[in-house]
C-alpha cells in the first residue's frame, strides 16, 4: 500500500482506483503514457528491492507482465474501468461489497466516515523510513492510518472521481453491472456444454469474419463474438475462455468495453 502513495508522489500522476489482490495489481490512473510506465517501474523497482531483501529473491518482479491500455472517455468507458477494478475482490469472494476490501480505493468514494489518520509530519524522519521501508519523502500533509499505511484519501483524485460518477447510486449501478459483478453470479448460471459453445465459436467466426479462429481476429470483431456467445448460451466468462483459448482477463476487458 505504502508503495502505492511513494511512487504517485515521485511521478504525480492522479491516481483514480487501484486494487491489490493477492498476485496481480489492477490500478487507473489520469496521466500521460509516459508516466505510467514511470509509476510502474518505480513502483516494481521499490518493491523488488523489499522483497529481495525479505526473501532473498531478485527475479519473481521480472517475470510480472505489465498490460498499460488507454481507456476510453466516451461511452462511459471511465466509469466501467473503475468499476472493474473495485469488483475483483468481490468476484474472488473475499468481500460483499467493494467496501469491504482494505488494500485499495473501494471505501474511499462518497464515504462520509472516512478513516481519520496522523499527518506524516508528525514522524521522525527516521519513522517515517522506517514506515514507508523507502527514503522518499512524501508530501508530510499526507495522513497515516491505524494500521500503518498511508491512507489512499491522501493522494487519491478523490473529488475528481466523485464529479465523473456525480452520485452514489450512479457508482453503484456501474459497480453492480461490472463484468466482475457478473462473474461472480455466472458462475451459478446453468450453461450448454463446451463442445456446443466451441462448434458455435468457429461457425460465428467463418459466418461473421471468414477466420475459422477468434485469435487472429481484431478487438472489436472479438467483442462481437464474445457477445453473441454469451447472448446465445448464457456462457461465463470462464467458459469463454476454455472455448475459445483466450484468456480471462482479456475477454472481462473487451466485454467491458460494451
Amino acid at each position: 500500500m505504502n508503495y502505492i502513495a511513494v511512487a504517485t508522489a515521485a511521478t504525480g500522476v492522479n491516481v483514480f482506483a487501484f486494487i491489490l489482490m493477492s498476485n496481480h495489481i489492477h490500478l487507473v490512473l489520469w496521466c500521460k503514457h509516459e508516466q505510467a510506465i514511470d509509476f510502474t517501474v518505480r513502483f516494481k523497482t521499490i518493491y523488488g528491492r523489499y522483497f529481495r531483501t525479505r526473501y532473498g529473491t531478485g527475479e519473481i518482479l521480472r517475470r510480472n507482465s505489465v498490460d498499460i491500455q488507454e481507456i476510453s472517455t466516451i461511452y462511459e468507458g471511465l466509469e466501467k474501468a473503475i468499476a472493474y477494478v473495485h469488483m475483483n475482490p468481490v468476484a474472488a469472494r473475499i468481500c460483499l461489497h467493494s467496501t469491504g476490501y482494505r488494500w485499495g480505493t473501494g471505501n474511499v468514494f462518497f464515504n462520509t466516515n472516512n478513516e481519520k489518520g496522523v499527518p506524516i509530519s508528525s514522524f521522525s524522519r527516521r519513522a517515517q523510513q522506517r514506515l514507508l521501508k523507502s527514503g522518499a519523502v512524501l508530501p508530510q500533509e499526507w495522513t497515516v492510518g491505524k494500521d500503518g499505511y498511508v491512507l489512499p484519501s491522501s493522494y487519491v483524485s478523490v473529488n475528481k472521481v466523485e464529479k465523473i460518477f456525480k452520485t452514489p447510486a450512479r457508482m453503484n449501478y456501474f459497480l453492480n453491472n461490472s463484468t466482475k459483478a457478473r462473474l461472480a453470479t455466472d458462475r451459478n448460471t446453468p450453461s450448454f456444454r463446451d463442445q456446443i459453445v466451441q462448434d458455435a465459436c468457429i461457425d460465428l467466426c467463418r459466418t461473421m469474419f471468414g477466420s475459422d479462429s477468434i485469435m487472429p481476429l481484431e478487438k472489436e470483431e472479438k467483442k462481437e463474438v464474445l457477445l453473441q456467445l454469451k447472448r446465445r448460451f448464457c456462457a461465463d466468462i470462464n467458459q469463454l475462455g476454455r472455448t475459445t483459448g483466450l484468456k480471462p482477463e482479456e475477454i472481462s476487458r473487451l466485454l467491458e468495453r460494451f
